[in-house]
């Protein structure tokens, strides 16, 4: 059964009792989740699937074990993907009513095996996450203004919701420290959100992933020497590289339709700025539209290793970056 993302409220965990939370917006799916656990924390288990996968029978007994003590059991896998298809399959055919199974993934297609399971029960839960859009991101921006008693103008707020990529958990994150910050002040400058914020950086950042995505090498090498980036942004990074290349994604797919490259950028939405326009050409003629999801996919891994290894996560993602900055591909679609 498919919902969606703000009719979650129609969970009967008691019926409802496997619920698959997948796709790119990360702050809202940990919201949601957040929400469903927060009373169910004495009995909550977490997993990633890659430790499923290590150990198969220990997850299988921890699933399946119940002491007299223990009322209903509530698990988390995080990143799953179909390599645990056939696991949460044989969960589903032993009917744990005392078990609530919430899993959480990130892209997975229409042939994924582990949605199409999920989506076609009439029991189980399927709840698809989009990017926001930059509405919700105000709406939420101006909640939290009106919360905190705080002024900062709507050039300001727009200024820091554009460059969030519609992700929610990247605003939040800035929103923490903006309210850490007016404690003891409550008017808010551009030049003291420049200073909060690790948003006067994803300039740099942003020119960073489009060169990565049009190869070219040189000019990574370049900025990669002339910023100093933190630990604190690797995630950044990984996501802003996610969000461009679901971009690329659609305009690849658009020009092997129409092969007119001023055409697929003249159409792109929303519009592509101006001063983009030649290095995404070079971008769309540079990538194989399989080797985009490949890339989808690995970035996904790749914030896993970040958080996994904060201390060497710049270098992880930096590696990373000009590792598909040197990439030679053909245009062949």
């Amino acid at each position: 059964m498919i919902l969606k993302a703000y009719e979650v409220n129609k969970i009967n965990t008691k019926i409802n009792n496997i619920i698959l939370f997948y796709g790119q917006n990360q702050g809202a799916k940990e919201e949601v989740i957040l929400n469903f656990v927060k009373n169910r924390k004495e009995n909550l288990q977490k997993y990633d699937e890659k430790q499923i996968l290590e150990n198969e029978n220990l997850f299988y007994e921890n699933i399946l074990s119940k002491s007299l003590f223990e009322d209903n059991k509530t698990v988390i896998i995080n990143r799953a993907s179909d390599k645990i298809f056939k696991i949460i399959e044989n969960i589903a055919e032993k009917n744990l009513e005392d078990l609530l199974l919430i899993i959480e993934a990130n892209n997975l297609d229409k042939r994924s095996k582990l949605r199409l399971f999920i989506e076609k029960s009439k029991k189980y839960i399927c709840v698809p996450f989009y990017q926001d859009d930059n509405s919700v991101l105000s709406k939420l921006f101006y909640n939290f203004i009106k919360e905190n008693n705080l002024s900062i103008s709507n050039e300001n707020m727009n200024f820091v919701i554009n460059r969030c990529n519609g992700d929610r958990g990247i605003l939040k994150n800035e929103l923490a420290k903006i309210k850490f910050f007016s404690l003891n002040k409550k008017k808010l400058t551009t030049e003291n959100l420049f200073k909060l914020t690790n948003l006067i950086e994803n300039h740099s950042i942003s020119e960073l992933i489009d060169n990565a995505l049009a190869k070219n090498k040189t000019k990574v090498i370049s900025i990669i020497n002339e910023n100093n980036l933190s630990s604190d942004e690797s995630v950044v990074i990984s996501r802003i590289f996610l969000q461009k290349c679901k971009r690329l994604l659609k305009l690849i797919t658009n020009y092997t339709q129409n092969k007119d490259l001023n055409k697929t950028i003249l159409s792109a939405k929303p519009p592509i700025f101006w001063k983009e326009k030649e290095i995404v050409k070079k971008q769309i003629i540079s990538w194989k539209i399989r080797e985009l999801y490949k890339l989808i996919f690995d970035l996904n891994e790749i914030e896993f290793q970040i958080k996994k290894n904060y201390d060497s996560s710049v270098n992880i993602i930096m590696n990373f970056v000009l590792e598909k900055a040197t990439d030679k591909t053909n245009n062949n679609f």
